[in-house]
């Protein structure tokens, strides 16, 4: 193998083994942390029925967001709902035959990287004009948005402007999947591109792209509003033993 495929080999494993394992550990922590309070924000649901609806608008439609502020959601949604698209477009690099539906969604995963540039640059320039969202951004919050925006515009730049060898690429992580190591294409615009990848992969443990799978976590919207018809427990407080009431 070429210095530049073991390169990137090495690097593409050890960002999915940091991933996974980093993703891992924080979930596990968002389930053992204890909710001792029963703090759903009202209106809530009375059912877990509810439950599943409203985290799913919170998911999908990003509810809470519209109600706040209008046009951060026009920005925050296209981002997130593009991005959505892009990921599932780039499953065909993963699977041999390709699936149905990521064969469906090419077109408009290729041009849905235009919508989270568009997204981006919104989410940015309210960290930038905003001036209460300026005081509390720190020099991370910048720092991951040019990391996303650097791998939006490489990304671009691959369908629109320097075409990569896509049958290579796809020979490669599929490669990696088999143990069957493949050359990686010398495309300087492909080599940035996976770099940004890698790297974001690497931070996303601990910085606060973890809003991903901390929503489902929070209390406050994952809790049913029955605090009169049932009793909140958590599972350590239940293991507490019942000491004696003193008398006055």
């Amino acid at each position: 193998m070429s210095i530049l495929t073991v390169i990137m080999t090495v690097m593409f494993y050890s960002a999915s083994a940091i991933l996974l394992v980093g993703l891992g550990r924080k979930i596990y922590t968002y389930a053992k942390t204890p909710a001792p309070l029963k703090i759903p924000t009202t209106p809530a649901p009375v059912t877990q029925g509810g439950v599943v609806l409203r985290m799913a608008s919170e998911v999908v439609l990003f509810n809470s967001l519209f109600k706040s502020n209008k046009w951060i959601w026009i920005f925050g949604w296209m981002f997130h709902m593009a991005l959505f698209v892009v990921l599932a477009r780039h499953l065909r690099y993963f699977t041999d035959p390709v699936w149905w539906w990521v064969e469906i969604i090419q077109p408009f995963g290729r041009y849905g990287a235009f919508a989270m540039l568009i997204g981006l640059l919104g989410l940015w320039a309210r960290r930038i004009f905003v001036e209460r969202i300026r005081y509390i951004s720190a020099p991370s919050d910048h720092l991951m948005l040019a990391l996303l925006l650097g791998i939006t515009l490489t990304g671009i730049g691959m369908s629109f402007v320097s075409h990569t060898d896509i049958v290579a690429v796809k020979a490669f992580f599929m490669g990696l999947m088999r143990l069957d190591f493949q050359p990686f294409p010398a495309d300087p615009i492909l080599i940035a591109h996976i770099t940004m990848v890698s790297l974001l992969m690497m931070v996303f443990p601990i910085s606060k792209l973890l809003h991903a799978p901390g929503v489902f976590f929070s209390p406050t919207r994952n809790q049913v509003d029955n605090p009169r018809e049932k009793r909140h427990l958590s599972p350590w407080a239940a293991e507490l033993p019942n000491e004696p009431t003193k008398s006055s």
